[in-house]
């Protein structure tokens, strides 16, 4: 079975409106994201999610397509880790990588439907059937918005909530905890809470001991971690902030390639590692990554806010490691919710089931996909 085409599906329309000639605000990370499809000379196809623009995407499948059409699609890591390692030349760990992850999804995706196995039992068997989604959304102020948002979570049985971005860490430390208060007031004790500062923004500008101190914080609200406090690439940092921190510290989703992690395991700089598969390479690399972080008893939550696809992925490798606790589910989202023909749905106890279908065990319901595309080269005026 060979591989005779990819295609990028691009998803924009939840996008804030974007005009020529103006900045691209950090918000609008997120909502404009890449579904990656490749197709087999015998009809199979698989999915996956590559956590760039499409416009990128794009670029990435017109310089890869010569060294993919005609490989073998049943060899899903042999045929990604030569296009790794083809690219020392083509900017490896940035668009090309995150490209080169999604092919690994979709073509992971179609060996499991070629075998009638999910891509958990191909990656040696399941752990688990179901795990505790958290809906992970922004911190709004006023904080009316961001209190609906909740009680929506509550009403579809999310036991689990990570907040995150917005003006928390942007204004003061009365904002801070006022926004923390609030969201443990809506939830009530029994619920989980993450908070993510979102270190990973431009000029982040809060250091180690605004960390600290909000760790303190943030545990007098039974937070159960702290996500990006620091910048994205300031390991000592987090090693130091780690050490003292009565929460546990979270971070690593903008890290590329298993070998960007490597020194933050070693120097177990954080509590919770958080590589994102549409980022870092897609399932095989991941999975290095956990085994790796396993091996050193460092927990992994991956971070997945992308698509329905991602999702699926996060679902497959998380079922075949023995220490899954959490998958990350962007609620609301229509590129996550949106796009199937049978939607995620959380169990009677808050957990989310993963399927054991062949591949990744999921349908994509095409119109969705295509109506969710509709104006991607729209640029404004």
């Amino acid at each position: 079975m060979k591989i005779a085409s990819i295609t990028v599906f691009p998803l924009t329309s939840e996008r804030p409106e974007l005009k020529v000639g103006m900045p691209i605000h950090p918000s609008w990370w997120g909502y404009d994201q890449a579904l990656v499809r490749v197709d087999t000379d015998e009809g199979l196809f698989g999915w996956g999610t590559a956590g760039t623009r499409w416009e990128l995407a794009e670029a990435a499948r017109k310089v890869l397509t010569p060294h993919l059409i005609g490989e073998d699609a049943l060899q899903p890591e042999a045929v990604t880790e030569r296009l790794h390692q083809w690219t020392f030349w083509y900017g490896r760990g940035g668009t090309i990588t995150n490209y080169i992850g999604a092919v690994n999804q979709a073509l992971w995706d179609i060996f499991g439907k070629a075998t009638g196995q999910s891509v958990s039992r191909l990656f040696g068997g399941r752990y688990i059937d179901r795990i505790k989604p958290y809906a992970s959304m922004l911190f709004e102020w006023p904080v009316d918005a961001m209190v609906r948002q909740l009680e929506g979570g509550l009403e579809l049985n999310f036991s689990a909530f990570k907040l995150g971005w917005g003006s928390f860490g942007r204004v003061d430390r009365k904002r801070d905890e006022e926004l923390v208060r609030t969201a443990r007031q809506t939830v009530g004790d029994d619920a989980e809470i993450m908070v993510d500062a979102g270190g990973s923004d431009i000029y982040w500008h809060n250091g180690l001991k605004w960390a600290t101190e909000t760790a303190r914080m943030l545990a007098d609200y039974d937070v159960r971690w702290f996500e990006e406090p620091l910048r994205a690439d300031d390991l000592q940092g987090y090693k130091a902030l780690t050490e003292v921190s009565p929460v546990p510290i979270a971070g690593g989703e903008v890290l590329t390639r298993r070998q960007a992690f490597e020194p933050w395991i070693r120097e177990r700089a954080v509590d919770i590692l958080q590589p994102d598969q549409t980022i870092c390479g897609g399932l095989s690399e991941t999975r290095r990554i956990w085994q790796s972080a396993y091996d050193n008893n460092i927990q992994v939550v991956t971070h997945g806010w992308n698509t329905a696809v991602g999702l699926a992925a996060d679902l497959q490798l998380a079922a075949s490691m023995p220490d899954a606790k959490y998958v990350e589910f962007w609620y609301p989202a229509p590129y996550v919710d949106g796009i199937l023909v049978e939607p995620f749905s959380l169990d009677e106890d808050g957990m989310l089931p993963i399927p054991d279908r062949p591949g990744l065990g999921i349908e994509l319901d095409m119109e969705a996909v295509k109506a969710r595309g509709a104006g991607a080269e729209d640029w404004g005026e």
